[in-house]
């Protein structure tokens, strides 16, 4: 059921927002949620971040056997498969759950139980394909799971299995995500927030959130074909029976393309609030930066086969992805000349989250050009599984994504806590991470250059790659460095940071117009909206903040905490790894789980 966005009736009576461990495991509340998204995917970066330090380890020089092949393959795996969907996706979710609603004076998401389905989804999913580690059959076949490695006459063990199932598992909370967010945007605005109004983050949400209910389908059935050829001897991707293994591929980047927009535009969106507000100017083109995130998820569905070059496709195909990846650059560049624009002439100050956000697009623009270099076929024939290829990945991913998820960070943290983060260690964190990042993948355009392939486990001394693995390897400590750097600045924050009034940066979005931390029921009247940055009209700003720091006279309807969404998330998982006992009656014990939780669950009230 959707949330109400009236204010409760009369016998209502107020009730404070629950507290204790309980509260968190049935909460439905959206801020709550968004806090226990970015918690868990921070406890998986550095997960993730451990198993990219074994990597670097094991190639700092050559003929190494720090670890064993077997181990670098599930090291290398697990390192792709935990940084992009258990850390990247939902810390960005993370970010759709707290501020979102926040942004467009909503109360809530428009379905609360859902939101906490997808969240406890995610938790069940994550945990599972991590503890394929406790059976040793971790995953070992890189995160593209290419067909001729996933097969079961190449992996006839559970390692795959945990894979595929864990990712199914791990789909199911992102959909769940995106059929939330579409319609929270769309019928939960306040008053007067027309689309052409809305924040740039809601607006790169609303776009990126089309993109998961479309896009995750298509892995969706790749791994369902894929379960099939293992669990059921179908043969969609064995060539020696009819099938073909190209499938994947085509399958895996047609979602895989779209992915990484998934990943970037909420980032995107981040800086588009964060550099306005620094630079004391409105967007320069906000129209413009509109329509051009909406033309990058469009064209995103274009230019998956420029990763496909070397199959074989035929220069009429290679000249449709060639000319799709290059037109694709165009809105990119739209926006950073767009920001560059905003920045010029503004009233800059370089806090911690501009800082991150100008870093940004320093580092974004290196990934975008070496992109360009990726859509002509003759470049991509030669730089194509070399660690070139390896070096762009990160540049575009984490300097385009994971940067903009910390400036995020430092921006709404005196909204989600009511502190300051340490200004001081905030700077530190950035240049460390900025001198660690660079230090480890710039190297790799050379290294991949002289012929050093992507996923080895191992090279020779003769081949002139030892100089450059050590650099990527020291970088990679310098940037783990970084990440306690974080820990310990969010540790202290927490308990010392200095006290936030309602709008510490003069922000002129809705948000900032409550007060820091947000009441459980956020708006205790919904405030109407005349222009793009209402806090920055004097008139408009005494008119919203006369409503939004008012305390109501009845306190608004919220929804019920709920336990079951927790338990059918479980059961859904449940169903999905008892699959892999072989037995064929064992799955629908989950099943029987999973539509216990769906009967409790329709028949629970919706509202307290």
């Amino acid at each position: 059921m959707s949330v109400g966005t009236e204010s409760a009736p009369a016998e209502i009576h107020a009730h404070a927002e629950p507290t204790g461990l309980w509260s968190w495991i049935t909460t439905v509340d959206h801020k709550r949620i968004g806090v226990m998204y970015f918690v868990t995917s921070l406890f998986f970066l550095f997960v993730g971040g451990f198993e990219a330090l074994l990597i670097r380890l094991q190639l700092f020089r050559p003929d190494n056997a720090f670890i064993s092949a077997e181990a670098y393959n599930q090291m290398f795996t697990m390192h792709g498969t935990t940084m992009v969907f258990l850390v990247a996706m939902p810390m960005a979710v993370a970010f759709f759950n707290y501020v979102v609603p926040l942004q467009i004076g909503a109360r809530d998401v428009a379905f609360p139980r859902l939101n906490a389905l997808g969240y406890w989804i995610y938790l069940f999913g994550a945990l599972f394909i991590n503890s394929s580690f406790l059976f040793g059959a971790a995953p070992n076949t890189s995160w593209v799971g290419y067909s001729t490695l996933t097969s079961l006459n190449q992996s006839p063990g559970l390692n795959v299995d945990f894979w595929l199932i864990g990712l199914s598992i791990l789909g199911i909370s992102s959909i769940a995500g995106g059929v939330n967010v579409i319609p929270t945007i769309v019928n939960l605005r306040a008053p007067g927030m027309k689309l052409m109004r809305m924040p740039l983050f809601t607006w790169m949400t609303l776009v990126t959130s089309f993109l998961l209910v479309t896009a995750l389908p298509v892995i969706a059935v790749a791994l369902i074909l894929l379960a099939f050829d293992r669990f059921f001897g179908a043969n969609f991707y064995v060539p020696t029976a009819g099938g073909d293994p190209i499938l994947w591929q085509h399958l895996f980047w047609l979602f895989g393309h779209p992915e990484v927009y998934i990943l970037v535009l909420p980032s995107f969106g981040v800086i588009s609030d964060v550099i306005p507000t620094f630079s004391k100017k409105p967007l320069f083109g906000y129209p413009v930066v509109v329509y051009a995130g909406v033309l990058i998820g469009f064209i995103g569905w274009g230019v998956w086969s420029h990763h496909m070059f070397t199959v074989g496709m035929g220069p009429i195909a290679d000249a449709f992805f060639v000319a799709s990846t290059m037109i694709i650059a165009i809105p990119t560049g739209i926006k950073i000349f767009n920001w560059i624009a905003t920045m010029w002439g503004g009233a800059l100050r370089f806090t911690t989250p501009m800082l991150w956000a100008v870093g940004l697009v320093a580092v974004f623009t290196v990934g975008g050009l070496s992109g360009i270099m990726h859509a002509s076929a003759p470049v991509d024939l030669q730089q194509h599984d070399t660690y070139f290829v390896v070096a762009h990945f990160h540049y575009v991913i984490v300097g385009g994504a994971l940067f903009g998820l910390f400036s995020g960070l430092y921006y709404w943290f005196p909204k989600v806590t009511g502190r300051f983060m340490d200004e001081g260690l905030g700077k530190w964190h950035f240049w460390v991470t900025m001198v660690g990042f660079n230090l480890t993948f710039f190297p790799m355009h050379f290294s991949g250059l002289y012929g050093m392939p992507r996923r080895t486990w191992i090279y020779t001394g003769d081949l002139g790659l030892e100089f450059w693995n050590q650099l990527s390897t020291v970088g990679a400590f310098i940037f783990g460095l970084s990440s306690l750097l974080l820990v310990w600045n969010l540790f202290r924050s927490l308990r010392k940071g200095e006290k936030a009034p309602p709008n510490p940066w003069d922000a002129g979005t809705l948000e900032w117009a409550i007060p820091s931390p947000p009441r459980h029921y956020n708006f205790p009247v919904l405030p109407e909206v005349r222009s793009r940055e209402p806090l920055w009209d004097e008139a408009e700003r005494a008119e919203v903040e006369a409503a939004t720091l008012s305390e109501p006279e009845h306190e608004p309807v919220m929804p019920s905490s709920s336990y079951w969404p927790m338990v059918l998330a479980f059961g859904i998982a449940l169903t999905w790894g008892l699959i892999m006992t072989g037995i064929w009656w064992m799955p629908f014990i989950g099943l029987a789980l999973t539509a216990f939780a769906i009967f409790s669950w329709a028949f629970q009230p919706a509202f307290r």
